[in-house]
C-alpha cells in the first residue's frame, strides 16, 4: 500500500471531474422542463428555498423563452443562484417540496432549469442590475464567500462603496476552496464571483486575513459599518491516538489542494478511510475514488437512517464504488515507520436521542482493525474561536451572536452565514449576507 499522485491517466481524470449533473443540451430541453410546472399558488418549492426565489415565474419566464428575465428573477433573490444550481441539496428543499412528489412523479427539475437560466446570464455577462449613484457610505466586509458577496451586492446596489477583504487568493469562499471539483469548476466560480463585482462599487482585496493583516478596530475607524462573513473551517479533531501519523489528513484541506491543484498532483492512497458521513465526507470519499484509490471506505458512528449526508449524495458515493461500515467510531490510528497502517474502531449501538434528535452512539468494549494508508478526516467543522475572542466579539463556542437585524454586539458589526449558524448550505449563506445588508441599510440611514 502506498500514497501516491498520477494514479490515472489525465484523460481518465478529466473524465471523473467532469460534470456530475451536466445542463441541458438545447433550449427546446429546458422549455419541454419549463412546460411540467402547474403554477401552484402559494408554491411550496418557493417557501423551500431560504432565499425565497418565485420559482414557479422563473420558470414560467423560461417557458415562454424570456431567459433573462428568468435569471434576473432568480438573481433578485439569490445573487450566487448559479452556483446554488449546482451545489444545492434541493431535494430536501425545492425539489423535495415538489407537489409531484405527491403524485409519485418525478419533480421539476428546478436545479437544472435555474443552471440554464443563470449560466447564460453569467456567460454572456448580461447586465440586469443598475447601481444608484454612490452616496459616500462605506462598509467592509470581511470573507468574500457567499454570505460576504451575497451582503456586498445588495449594498453596492444602493450606492455603497464595499470593500471585502479576503484571506485567500480567490473569491467564492466555499464554492471555490470547499466543494468536490465534478460539482462546480474553479473557472464558473471565478466567472460568478466577476459577474457579482460586475455591479461596480465593490473592492476585493485578496491576501489579507482577519486578525492578521486587518482588525475589526481598524476597520471601525475606517467604515461606517463592518460585515463578518468569515465562515467556518477548523476541521474537528479526532483526539484519538495516532491522529499526527503520515497519511492521516482532514478532508478540507483535502479537497482545498484538489481545488488548487491538477488532479495529477494530488496523492491518495490505496485503502483509504473517511470518518464521517456528512456532505463533506461524500465529497472527500468520492474524489478519492476518483484520484484512483482501490478502496475507500466510509466509516459512520451511528446507522445508514441517521447519516446527515442526502440520498442523492449517498447514492453517488455507492455508484463511485465506496463502502460503508455503520456503528463504528475512530479509536487509535496505528502506524509503521510513522506512516498508517490500520484504524482501529470501536463497535457502537444507538442508545437514547441526544440534542441533535438522533439516538446516541454508545461505545460497546468491543473493536476491530481495517487496513489502511490514509484516513481521511470529516467528523464536521468548527468555527474560529480563537480568532473571534480576539475580536472581543460576543459569541457561543465561537459561534458569533447576532440580534435579529444581524448586529453583533460590538456597534456597527454585523455577521452572518456559517460564522454565525456553525455551517449550513451556501444558499442560507447567501440569505444571511442579504440579512446583513439589510440591516446594515437601516444603521447607516439609508432604509427604514
Amino acid at each position: 500500500m502506498a500514497i501516491q499522485s498520477n494514479r490515472l491517466s489525465k484523460e481518465k481524470l478529466l473524465e471523473n471531474f467532469s460534470d456530475v449533473h451536466p445542463p441541458f443540451e438545447h433550449a427546446e430541453g429546458a422549455v419541454i422542463e419549463s412546460n411540467r410546472c402547474i403554477n401552484c399558488f402559494d408554491a411550496p418549492c418557493t417557501k423551500s428555498c431560504p432565499t425565497s426565489i418565485d420559482i414557479p415565474l422563473f420558470i414560467k419566464q423560461i417557458a415562454s423563452g424570456n431567459i433573462k428575465g428568468s435569471a434576473k428573477t432568480i438573481f433578485s433573490s439569490n445573487i450566487m443562484g448559479g452556483g446554488c444550481s449546482k451545489v444545492c441539496p434541493v431535494e430536501k428543499l425545492c425539489e423535495g417540496a415538489c407537489v409531484y412528489n405527491l403524485l409519485e412523479e418525478e419533480p421539476i427539475h428546478i436545479a437544472k432549469l435555474q443552471r440554464y437560466s443563470t449560466e447564460k446570464a453569467i456567460e454572456n455577462k448580461w447586465k440586469l442590475f443598475t447601481r444608484k449613484p454612490s452616496n459616500g457610505k462605506k462598509v467592509a466586509v470581511i470573507g468574500a464567500g457567499p454570505a460576504g458577496l451575497a451582503c456586498a451586492h445588495a449594498l453596492s446596489l444602493e450606492g455603497v462603496d464595499v470593500t471585502i477583504f479576503e484571506k485567500e487568493a480567490k473569491g467564492g469562499g466555499l464554492m471555490t476552496y470547499g466543494v468536490a471539483a465534478y460539482k462546480v469548476s474553479p473557472e464558473f466560480c471565478e466567472a460568478e464571483v466577476n459577474y457579482i463585482t460586475s455591479i461596480g462599487g465593490i473592492d476585493i482585496q485578496y491576501n489579507k486575513a482577519l486578525g492578521k493583516d486587518i482588525t475589526i478596530a481598524e476597520l471601525q475607524k475606517k467604515y461606517d459599518a463592518v460585515f463578518l462573513g468569515i465562515g467556518v473551517g477548523v476541521a474537528r479533531e479526532l483526539a484519538i491516538p495516532g491522529e499526527n501519523l503520515e497519511g492521516v489528513v482532514d478532508a478540507i484541506s483535502f479537497i482545498y489542494d484538489l481545488r488548487t491543484n491538477d488532479y495529477s498532483k494530488i496523492a491518495v492512497g490505496d485503502k483509504v478511510a473517511v470518518i464521517g458521513m456528512g456532505m463533506t465526507a461524500i465529497d472527500a470519499a468520492t474524489q478519492s475514488k476518483r484520484l484512483g484509490a482501490k478502496e475507500v471506505t466510509m466509516i459512520y458512528r451511528r446507522t445508514e437512517n441517521e447519516k446527515p449526508c442526502t440520498e442523492v449524495e449517498y447514492d453517488l458515493a455507492k455508484l463511485d464504488g465506496c463502502s460503508f461500515i455503520w456503528l463504528a467510531a475512530p479509536k487509535e490510528v496505528l502506524g509503521e515507520n510513522g506512516k498508517v497502517k490500520q484504524l482501529v474502531c470501536s463497535k457502537m449501538t444507538l442508545g437514547e436521542p441526544d440534542a441533535s434528535g438522533r439516538r446516541a452512539p454508545v461505545d460497546t468494549g468491543e473493536t476491530f482493525a481495517v487496513d489502511v494508508d490514509m484516513v481521511i478526516k470529516a467528523a464536521g467543522q468548527i468555527p474560529f474561536e480563537e480568532l473571534v475572542a480576539k475580536s472581543s466579539i460576543q459569541n457561543k463556542s465561537g459561534k458569533i451572536s447576532i440580534s435579529p437585524k444581524a448586529e453583533t454586539n460590538m456597534k456597527g458589526v454585523f455577521a452572518g452565514g456559517d460564522c454565525v449558524n456553525g455551517g449550513k448550505e451556501v444558499v442560507d449563506a447567501v440569505q444571511a449576507g442579504k440579512d446583513g445588508a439589510k440591516g446594515i441599510l437601516q444603521y447607516i440611514g439609508l432604509s427604514k
